[in-house]
């Protein structure tokens, strides 16, 4: 018999006895229900930290439950292994991207290997692979052909000195994070994805989207930004063309007294010339170019410029200013504003400091505000003012009203503008996957034939210190021939954005052995969408809607049938320690290797599970690793002190029933823990209060063997409700803590792993308790509990009520005027007086 808890060893035979028999192979059998759950795949950095571990801890517990459910898992593991960072790095240490990240592969499955994860990695693969972006450069090709692709201009953040494109996140108080330089907007050619084509089924699938946290959903909502409004036109003074803006606002038109242009608005220059103003509307438009597109998102002073040019007001003739703007956005309906300044803060803001008039044309109820006075912009309700045949309407009813008089008369109509744009995926970056485009000078742009993928990144590529991709310089790589007439090509030398990989990786998880076509239709709709998706926060926006794009796009190109890629989405929170989220620079890192080598695997799993919801933050506690590690001795020696009498045990039915009273109490509590785990589990996992409840169990074991003492215990059955809870005990905390409690269920007798063993189901007769709790309330606020028999009716609960002295104090002297009762809740007593 073992008796020390020796977790290295235990840890290590039994992953190697779960690999031996392929328990996490995945098969599509068609005998049993199919779950798949996934968490968001690693990008190999060199080290796993104890984010990943909390992640993948949870999809673990997931993927273990639902086994043991009866359900047939797939659970797969893999790597988002191009992108700038893997760039940078190799950069840094002086390799190549390839070598850095397979070795950092290398070194971190083991790490994953090391805690006991579930995964079926027969499905691994890695994103740089050839072998999987050849079918991504495939779906890109197809995608071209059906319109959603497409290749035009679009302005970038460039640093000269790298000679780079950087990402928002590259530049540092608009320098290069690199170099310094002085980071400038540039316009380049670049592929995009059609994404806009989907905007309104993505929106609306938010609202299908019911296992998904809604604070993700409204990002979601937010990001695609759906406005109903007005398109209206307002035609140039002395001057051809028109200026058409975009309002959720028609209510306000009367109110406009001035016209507010982005910079980046095709007529921005065009306005001024010929006014006198061409040198400083030109030096404006100059000193905001050179602002990072990041920076032009925060909140600043309002400032512009007047272009000389004015506009002729469509209902009133009267003409008004037309300025350049610093906070209007050109990616937002159609980069021009009608400024209403009573009644939008941004314009009351720019008109105070332009000297612009400001023009009341809503009155809000009990108010009467005055240009002269006004502190603010009132952008709530009210009715119409100085509006002409719209005075007296309220403003909702006005939206429509004026919307309505527009079109009649030819200035505008109703619009419907979103947020969202279309997806820029060309990055002028190395290590990614190659577009598999060419440019032939006969016959433009040209996909590449599709038997001729992958277009195959050249890993005898070498890397300047400066990141510059060395691709438009390789001959050998851009040097080809047209796919169409056969004559001279030049290969597109722009790589993929990586998001592009982890927008259809679940899909390949599917079918990884597939090599004549990226994906199996039959094998991918057996398991997808996913039932359960787990990642951080951060991915909120992009990465998921990207996803769900992508999903749709292959839906309508026939490789798969989900509408959806992920049914169930749990947003794990941070670790942190210290209150702050781990890093290096803080000095708060704790590493994952050395907490298992003091530990073990199911110390720390324990601890990230108990410590706190999934879905909140956790704090770092070495006081609760410790209490943790405590926990698993204390399981190992209950086994182990009483294996005799535990392993002589029989658990049928007959001996179970024979059982003294008080030990009739330990096999209640035993079914009432399995209902309340697996309440837990099955409700967006609160694994920490599962855990809670198979503690108190544990502690009402040790409580009943201290008191009797195993040699006063003689009764077969005693043994036997001791032998059940315990079992309980185990089989409830496998999927949390998998190697001590697999080790202890061998321990007791049993030939198979644990993780073959179903899921056990509780007994609601045994569970159910003999007395009931009753809130006692006084016209509904808690005053007190009453504990009666189960079978206790209405008349003698009121009775203990009534004399209860909590109760007593808010009833004396009062008239009793009602006595509500929920059965078995709660009973509300309503006075008077």
């Amino acid at each position: 018999m073992t008796t020390r808890y020796d977790f290295k060893t235990i840890e290590e035979r039994h992953q190697a006895g779960w690999a031996k028999e392929g328990l996490f192979s995945a098969k599509e059998d068609g005998s049993r229900p199919c779950y798949y759950v996934l968490e968001m795949f690693p990008y190999p950095s060199g080290r796993i930290h104890m984010g990943h571990v909390r992640n993948y801890t949870i999809g673990d517990v997931v993927a273990r439950y639902k086994r043991m459910q009866g359900y047939n898992v797939l659970h797969p593991m893999g790597w988002d292994a191009f992108g700038m960072p893997a760039e940078n790095a190799a950069i840094e240490h002086g390799t190549h991207p390839a070598t850095w990240t397979y070795e950092n592969i290398d070194y971190m499955r083991k790490q994953l290997k090391r805690l006991g994860l579930s995964y079926d990695w027969k499905r691994e693969f890695a994103t740089c692979d050839p072998e999987y972006y050849r079918w991504e450069q495939l779906f890109f090709i197809q995608m071209f052909e059906a319109g959603l692709v497409y290749r035009r201009k679009s302005k970038v953040n460039w640093c000269e000195g790298c000679q780079t494109v950087l990402a928002n996140e590259q530049v540092e108080d608009g320098r290069c994070w690199r170099c310094g330089t002085e980071v400038v907007e540039k316009e380049l050619d670049g592929w995009f994805f059609k994404i806009t084509d989907y905007t309104q089924e993505l929106l609306e699938g938010c609202d299908r989207l019911t296992g998904w946290p809604e604070k993700v959903l409204t990002m979601q909502r937010n990001w695609i930004g759906r406005s109903v409004g007005a398109e209206i036109t307002f035609p140039l003074v002395g001057k051809d063309g028109e200026i058409r803006v975009f309002t959720t606002r028609p209510d306000t038109l009367l109110g406009a007294t001035f016209m507010s242009l982005s910079p980046e608005h095709p007529k921005a220059l065009e306005l001024c010339m010929g006014t006198g103003r061409e040198e400083e509307v030109k030096a404006f438009i100059d000193n905001w170019s050179k602002l990072p597109s990041k920076e032009r998102q925060i909140t600043r002073s309002k400032e512009g410029v007047f272009t000389g040019a004015y506009a002729r007001h469509p209902l009133t003739g009267e003409s008004i200013p037309i300025y350049i703007a610093n906070f209007v956005l050109i990616e937002y309906g159609t980069g021009a504003v009608m400024a209403v300044p009573a009644h939008d803060q941004r314009d009351f803001e720019f008109a105070k400091e332009y000297g612009l008039p400001i023009k009341i044309v809503i009155q809000p109820e009990g108010k009467d505000l005055e240009p002269g006075t006004m502190k603010e912009a009132w952008e709530g309700p009210g009715i119409l003012v100085n509006s002409g045949p719209f005075d007296g309407i309220e403003n909702e009813q006005a939206k429509e009203a004026v919307t309505r008089h527009l079109e009649a008369k030819g200035l505008g109509n109703q619009k419907i503008s979103y947020r969202l744009r279309d997806w820029g995926i060309s990055r002028q970056r190395y290590w990614g996957a190659p577009i598999p485009m060419v440019q032939c000078d006969t016959c433009g742009i040209v996909p590449v034939r599709k038997q001729d993928l992958p277009v195959i990144l050249p890993l005898d590529a070498r890397l300047d210190r400066q990141g510059r991709s060395p691709l438009p310089g390789l001959e050998d790589f851009w040097s080809t021939t047209c796919p169409k007439c056969g004559g001279p090509a030049r290969r597109e030398t722009d790589t993929m954005d990586t998001f592009v990989e982890s927008s259809w990786y679940f899909a390949r998880y599917t079918c990884p052995d597939e090599t004549s076509a990226p994906l199996d239709r039959k094998r991918v709709d057996t398991w997808l969408p996913v039932n359960q998706y787990i990642g951080g926060i951060e991915h909120a926006i992009l990465h998921l809607l990207y996803a769900r794009f992508f999903t749709k796009a292959l839906r309508d190109l026939e490789w798969l049938s989900a509408d959806e890629p992920f049914i169930n989405l749990l947003t794990q929170g941070m670790v942190l320690k210290d209150g702050a989220k781990m890093s290096k620079s803080k000095g708060n890192v704790v590493d994952p290797d050395e907490m298992i080598r003091i530990y073990g695997v199911d110390t720390i799993r324990l601890f990230i599970l108990f410590a706190s919801p999934p879905e909140r933050d956790l704090e770092w506690s070495d006081q609760g690793v410790e209490g943790a590690h405590r926990f698993l001795h204390r399981i190992w020696r209950l086994v182990t002190e009483n294996l005799e009498g535990l392993t002589s045990a029989r658990t049928d039915k007959e001996t179970l029933i024979q059982g003294t009273n008080a030990s009739k109490a330990i096999r209640q509590k035993t079914h009432q823990t399995i209902l309340k785990v697996t309440e837990d589990i099955e409700q967006r996992f609160h694994f920490n209060t599962a855990i809670s409840a198979v503690m108190e169990l544990i502690n009402e074991i040790m409580a009943y063997l201290n008191q009797y003492g195993t040699p006063e215990i003689h009764k077969q059955g005693d043994w036997a409700v001791l032998r059940e809870a315990m079992e309980a005990v185990l089989i409830l905390l496998f999927p949390m803590v998998p190697h001590i409690t697999d080790e202890l269920w061998q321990l007791l007798g049993h030939q198979r792993t644990i993780s073959l063993e179903p899921w056990p189901v509780a007994d609601t007769e045994v569970a159910r308790a003999d007395t009931v709790n009753i809130v006692i309330q006084v016209n509904g606020k808690l005053r007190s509990q009453v504990k009666v028999a189960q079978s206790a009716d209405k008349e003698i609960i009121e009775s203990m009520a009534l004399d209860d002295p909590k109760v007593k104090r808010y009833t004396e002297g009062k008239a009793v005027y009602k006595i509500i009762y929920v059965p078995g809740r709660l009973m509300n007593i309503v006075v008077k007086g």
